[in-house]
Order: C-alpha cells, then sequence, then structure tokens
C-alpha cells in the first residue's frame, strides 16, 4: 500500500514543496518510507529516507531546487521489503534519458517478468514493482520514451496507480481494471497527480477528474493529453477497502465521497444488526468512527466520542510485526471511563483483519466500567489475502479463517459480533457490482482469461 503524488508546472514555477505537501496528506497510506524524485542536469535526483516524510526527508533540501516537475511516494511495505534500496520513487538513466516512477499496488507477475528480464541481462537493485517497468522500458529502447512505457505497463498483470517522470513530462497511469485510485488536479498552470483528493486541496488544487481504469494522462508544456493502455474494455475491480478503511474519508474516489460511503455502511449496518437495548453508540478512531455516526442516526443511540485516539501515532493495521501492532494499540487508544461506565455500548469499527485492535479495545472498554460491549463491523468479514496491493499477509493469520463469528466474540470479549453484509456494502459505496473488488471478504479474484485481457 503507498501513496504517490506528482506535480509539473507549465510555467516553470518550483514544485518539490507543493510534492512534500502533497505526500504528507498521504502519509496514511504509507509510514515506512518516503521519497521524492526529479530530473536535474538531464538525471535523476532523489530525496529518500526511512521512516515518516518529516523524519526522511528535509525539508529545507527542497526549498534550495528550482524544479518544475517531480514526484513523490509514501509506502508501506511487509518487513523484508522494509529496506533503504527500496524506497520509491525509483530512477533510472537509460538510453532515451531520465526516467523515475512511484507505484502503488502489485504486479501478480512479477517473478515471471524478473526471470525472463534477468535472463536477458537484466541486473536488479531492489525487490520493488517499478524496477520491473524500468528494466522493460530500457529493452525498448528503440521506441520512443512514452511508446516504452505504454508497451511495458501492457506486459504487467495485477494492480498498479502509477506516476513517471519522464523526459520532461509527468505521466499518470492506472491499471484497466482501476484497483487503485488515482486523480488529477489542477491549480493555475500546476498540474497534479495523486492517490486521493485530499492530497490536492492541501496545495490549494482543484479536482479535475479520476484517471479512469487503462488510461494514461501526460502533461506537458502543451497541456493534458489522454492515451489508452488497451483498448478492450475490462470489468472494473476497484477496492472496496479504499472506502472502508485505507482512504482518508474527505477523498473523492471514482466520483463517490469516502466520508458518505463509511456514513452509509453505517446506517445499513445498524438497520441489519440493531442493538437493542444499547445506551450509547461509539466509534473506534478513526476510520470507524463516521460508520459510527450513521449506526447512530440510523439507530437514534446516542453517539459518544468514547474512544480517544492518539495522533501522533501511526496506523495499527499497517504496523510491520504483530509485536509492534499489540504495542500500537495500547499506545494510540483510550476509552473514557466516564463515557462507558455502567452502560450498554455498541462499539463500530470498519474492519477485523488480525483480531489485534478489537480484542484490546474490547478489553480496555470493559475496564473502563461499560456493562457490556457489542461490536459492530462495517464491512463483510475478511477471509481472503488481497493480490493487489493490501498486505493482509497468509491466509491463515485473518481472524475471521481462525475462527467462527461465535468464537471470534468470544475472542475478541464482546458480548455479540456482527458484520455487515456484501450487498450492504456495495450498497453503501454505490458503484455497480461489476465495477468493484470485494476478493479480501468473496474470494473472486481476476481469472486467469481477465488478466490476459487486460495485457
Amino acid at each position: 500500500m503507498s501513496g504517490i503524488f506528482g506535480a509539473f508546472s507549465k510555467n516553470g514555477k518550483p514544485v518539490l514543496e507543493e510534492v512534500y505537501l502533497g505526500l504528507y496528506a498521504l502519509q496514511h497510506r504509507g509510514q515506512e518510507c518516503a521519497g521524492i524524485a526529479w530530473s536535474e542536469n538531464e538525471r535523476i535526483a532523489t530525496a529518500k529516507g526511512m521512516g515518516l516524510l518529516h523524519n526522511a526527508i528535509k525539508q529545507e533540501y527542497l526549498t534550495q531546487k528550482n524544479v518544475d516537475c517531480a514526484i513523490g511516494h509514501v509506502r508501506y511495505t511487509s518487513l523484508p521489503g522494509s529496506q533503504l534500496h527500496n524506497v520509491l520513487p525509483i530512477g533510472a538513466n537509460y538510453a532515451r534519458g531520465a526516467v523515475a516512477i512511484a507505484h502503488d499496488g502489485m504486479i501478480t507477475n512479477l517473478e515471471e517478468l524478473t526471470l525472463q528480464l534477468e535472463k536477458q541481462g537484466a541486473i536488479f537493485q531492489s525487490s520493488t514493482d517499478s524496477e520491473a517497468i524500468i528494466h522493460l522500458m530500457a529493452h525498448k529502447s528503440h521506441m520512443l520514451p512514452l511508446d516504452a512505457l505504454i508497451d511495458s505497463l501492457r506486459k504487467i498483470k495485477g494492480s498498479y496507480a502509477v506516476i513517471v517522470l519522464l523526459s520532461g513530462m509527468l505521466i499518470a497511469a492506472r491499471d484497466p481494471w482501476g484497483f487503485k485510485p488515482l486523480v488529477i488536479g489542477r491549480k493555475d498552470e500546476n498540474y497534479y497527480a495523486a492517490s486521493e483528493s485530499c492530497a490536492l486541496d492541501i496545495v490549494g488544487a482543484k479536482l479535475i477528474r479520476d484517471v479512469e481504469p487503462g488510461e494514461i494522462v501526460v502533461i506537458d508544456d502543451k497541456g493534458v493529453r489522454s492515451l489508452k493502455i488497451q483498448h478492450e474494455s475490462c470489468r472494473g475491480m476497484r477496492c472496496t477497502f479504499e472506502y472502508v478503511y485505507t482512504a482518508r474519508p474527505d477523498s473523492i474516489i471514482d466520483g463517490v465521497s469516502v466520508y458518505e460511503a463509511r456514513k452509509e455502511m453505517g446506517r445499513l449496518l445498524a438497520e441489519q444488526a440493531p442493538c437493542p437495548g444499547a445506551e450509547i453508540t461509539a466509534g473506534m478512531p478513526d476510520s470507524g468512527t463516521i460508520a459510527a455516526v450513521g449506526y447512530a442516526e440510523r439507530s437514534n443511540i446516542p453517539l459518544e466520542m468514547g474512544v480517544v485516539r492518539n495522533r501522533y501515532v501511526g496506523r495499527t493495521f499497517i504496523q510491520p510485526t504483530q509485536k509492534v501492532r499489540n504495542l500500537g494499540v495500547k499506545i494510540k487508544l483510550n476509552p473514557i471511563s466516564e463515557v462507558f461506565n455502567n452502560k450498554k455500548a455498541v462499539v463500530v469499527d470498519d474492519s477485523i483483519v488480525r483480531g489485534t485492535t478489537a480484542e484490546q479495545v474490547v478489553s480496555m472498554i470493559k475496564d473502563s466500567g461499560a456493562s457490556e460491549v457489542h461490536l459492530r463491523i462495517a464491512s463483510p468479514p475478511v477471509i481472503h489475502p488481497c493480490r493487489y496491493g493490501i498486505d493482509t499477509r497468509k491466509e491463515e493469520t485473518l481472524a475471521a479463517v481462525r475462527m467462527t463469528l461465535s468464537e471470534l466474540c468470544k475472542k475478541v470479549g464482546a458480548d455479540s459480533l456482527e458484520y455487515l453484509s456484501e450487498k450492504n456494502l456495495t450498497a453503501a459505496i454505490g458503484l455497480a457490482e461489476d465495477q468493484i473488488c470485494t476478493a479480501c471478504f468473496s474470494g473472486k479474484y481476476l481469472e486467469e482469461n481477465e488478466l490476459k485481457a487486460g495485457a
């Protein structure tokens, strides 16, 4: 899971600090490393580091550079990939000039491509998906750089939203199924590409539109133009987990307000899984809070901000080890005793993946004096690993796989536990069923013939 941001100025204004700010707005998508790349003397220059953005890159350094086109990346990786040489964007200087790529997603045929490229003489310096794209381009040096990029994207399978710095152009591309979000924005003569629209807000840019599935948007001195990666139409596979958890609520993805989608999840959850006799509704900050608003609204059970989040602690789900996740819950969340004391509470959360947060929070709420804690989850059970870019690790680590509903309820210590149905999740998002990906809930992955259709 990653956040990507790119900026291009038609009138030559410096954009490095804007890229830095854009990445700040996308910090929720990755907290282990950050990087920014730009072209300097016709070669790729970068600023990279491990940790949160303000630790990884010194903003003062960026103010010294007069750069009119740049791209940036914040990343969450599984532990083996958490190394400095894997920090994106990755850049290279090949026969046709300087190129740098920032990528969100997962190339499912990466191993096959890597073996093929190595046999052709490629030497890989990282384990990132992005490097494979650059090597594919390098093996097409007889093509114009943009044509080589398009040819390379046609060879990869899986999910990707990519931002590319190439020959003085800013390029944004989205896979044919639209797994990962990607938007285009504008402020005066500056153009931007970003994972989410909230990153446009921080630089004062207006959302123009989403990059369409299978589209490449090219931004240069001549303006903005659109190309197609392939011309066959594919079914949509927009990630439902973006609306449930990943994206910020102030973002708009494919025309859908994340805030409104989460609120509707809560409303439908209240209809599907009521909690008679509950005296208060509380949400798990932050991604469960808005669903709790919808639940309270529809159920007429008063909403209380009963769980306080430490704003200086990152997301628990995307911490790399179980030990850190366990400690992270206690550091991050704290119930207010005065709110829960002697109350029957319905607590709304966005999801249960491994069960770490749910178990500890239910325990803390009961310790704070709640007479009963009824857990309501604003998404279906996560029972399949994601193949397209959300790291849910192995299937056997997923709480809903290891236990039945009653066993999981007992394990987390709740008095009752209910999930939102897949049908109601789809209804809450408001996109057609054949335009979204529910694989982590339903196991409905793309078939091999569908992957080939998009290649």
